[in-house]
């Protein structure tokens, strides 16, 4: 989002190796916002192996490290009565306390919620009532295909977004891959067709997704206008090795 012309601020935890403090000043060179990043002592910071195939598509082994330690004592949630959006992307279960600090926070202050669930959420189901709370306040839902019947324990798409419209979610994006994204903002739903691009490496393409929505939605866009921004940031990253070389900028995006 920092690249997309936001102020950006990172909250999460790191180590104190050379891994982690590469990670932190990679954060500062992009205009990020890092006073809110605990730092932790003799811990390893996260990491991923990805094995990538000709196709493009990725195998992904990760090593939580540091992440582990993301939990109520080391979370700022007050940080968010200046945010305008907060992001929540995939959090593991040790970390699901903090859950309850963001809908604390979101029910007091006018901010917006992106979420990414994770596998814990995913697993645990939408019945869940801490997934309920979080469902009833959040402003844009990123799924693929298989998370949401997962989550919602449907057959069919639009069984799924029908369940996360009851619970109250307000935008909701489904991916399937080539197939394209089917989303709604409580309206009538709609499907837009993915770029057709060379496909290097598919690391990355559903962050990037899910920022350029967000970033369409901070604007102003409408879904569907928000959703085809996304695309372009999804089809851009997707176009080069790793998650962060084909992330475009304000200017790039609106090219």
């Amino acid at each position: 989002l920092s690249r997309l012309g936001c102020d950006a601020c990172f909250e999460g935890v790191l180590s104190s190796d050379l891994w982690g403090e590469k990670l932190l000043k990679n954060l500062q060179a992009e205009g990020v916002d890092t006073h809110c990043v605990t730092i932790v002592e003799d811990e390893v910071s996260s990491f991923s192996i990805i094995l990538s195939g000709e196709s493009g598509e990725r195998v992904i082994l990760y090593e939580p490290g540091t992440n582990a330690h993301l939990h109520d004592v080391t979370f700022d949630k007050h940080l968010l009565d200046d945010m305008d959006w907060v992001y929540l992307n995939h959090i593991q279960e040790g970390s699901w306390v903090i859950q309850n600090d963001i809908v604390e926070m979101l029910s007091e202050a006018d901010t917006g919620l992106t979420w990414n669930p994770g596998g814990c959420q995913l697993d645990t189901g939408i019945e869940h009532k801490e997934n309920r709370k979080l469902l009833g306040n959040t402003d844009l839902l990123l799924l693929n295909k298989e998370e949401a019947l997962k989550f919602t324990k449907t057959n069919t798409v639009d069984d799924a977004m029908r369940m996360l419209l009851d619970a109250g979610v307000r935008n909701i994006t489904i991916t399937d891959g080539r197939n394209g994204t089917t989303a709604t903002d409580g309206g009538d739903a709609f499907h837009v067709d993915v770029i057709e691009t060379e496909i290097i490496d598919t690391t990355g393409a559903g962050d990037a997704f899910g920022t350029g929505v967000t970033w369409g939605l901070l604007q102003g866009m409408t879904l569907i206008e928000s959703v085809k921004k996304g695309n372009i940031n999804a089809a851009s990253v997707v176009g080069a090795i790793g998650a962060q070389t084909g992330l475009l900028t304000e200017t790039d995006i609106n090219t």
